[in-house]
């Protein structure tokens, strides 16, 4: 006997239909959502719902997801001291610096919207001014 057929009663038949799904391919998913759209609408939507939500309908294939499901255990495992001190110290520099420099240039980003929305704004009272200095004028012949 598997561990999926020991698995199986424990699991719901939700998670049992999505492994299924998964293992046919992203045509399965599509077939499925509409073939619910056909006899069900609300279950078609349900899903198509579920596929964009899950990231199923943009993703290259459903089981390459699932291979992908590691990259968390990557994050951590980078954090996680390798034994070398010279690396690790290395690493921790090379992190520091990096977040230094994003943190420097999302500083930069920010002041370079700061200055088009002053540059904006000046424009825009330049505009009101002169607006108002016509009417005068007008107003004055």
């Amino acid at each position: 006997m598997t561990t999926a057929t020991i698995n199986a009663p424990t699991q719901g038949w939700l998670s049992r239909s999505e492994a299924w799904l998964d293992e046919k391919g992203k045509g399965a998913w599509i077939a499925a959502m509409v073939l619910g759209f056909i006899f069900v609408w609300p279950v078609g939507l349900a899903l198509l719902f579920y596929m964009i939500w899950s990231k199923r309908m943009f993703g290259k294939s459903c089981s390459h997801r699932r291979q992908r499901g590691s990259h968390v255990h990557m994050k951590f495992s980078a954090m996680r001291s390798s034994g070398n001190n010279a690396f690790d110290a290395y690493k921790d520099e090379t992190l520091r610096r990096l977040e230094e420099e994003q943190d420097n240039f999302e500083a930069f980003l920010q002041r370079l919207r700061d200055a088009k929305d002053k540059a904006e704004f000046d424009d825009f009272m330049d505009e009101r001014a002169n607006a108002a200095a016509k009417e005068d004028e007008k107003e004055d012949a």
